[in-house]
């Protein structure tokens, strides 16, 4: 089920841009996520695969582990996870997992996106808000990667 975009959503889509441009600075995957419970930030996580080699440390998974041990508990059904792409099958399946209760989302992953691999792989009470702010988090992605062809 999709809701309509918040200026709230906006606000957090806009911090988790920030992080986003922090992965970009290390090298990473442009990709940052918030987990937001009642207008506060319980965690937030960029991608940090190559920092820590490890192929599951992507923003949303970041993100949640930080909400989980920040007090949030291994279920988060009053939260809303911000991230700047449309999460892969692992984090959608995450988010099952614990439960997220919305999903807002900006770019979407035409290759590796859950929406293309697996619909179902969420929560059924997953709220899905996609495409906030969705050219800026794709031009960041396209920046990146346009660099890494160049090899600047």
């Amino acid at each position: 089920m999709e809701l309509a975009t918040t200026e709230l959503d906006l606000h957090f889509m806009q911090q988790a841009l920030r992080l986003a441009e922090q992965a970009y600075e290390a090298g990473e995957v442009p990709v940052g996520a918030l987990v937001v419970w009642k207008h506060r930030i319980l965690g937030k996580g960029w991608n940090q695969v190559e920092t820590l080699q490890d192929p599951t440390a992507h923003a949303e998974m970041l993100a949640i582990t930080a909400a989980c041990q920040g007090g949030g508990g291994k279920y988060l059904p009053e939260c809303t996870l911000y991230v700047t792409l449309e999460p892969c099958v692992m984090c959608a399946g995450a988010m099952k997992w614990t439960q997220v209760g919305r999903l807002v989302y900006g770019a979407s992953d035409e290759k590796y996106g859950f929406t293309r691999k697996a619909p179902e792989a969420l929560h059924p009470k997953t709220q899905v808000s996609p495409g906030v702010l969705a050219e800026a988090c794709a031009e960041l992605l396209k920046a990146f990667f346009r660099e890494k062809r160049l090899g600047i």
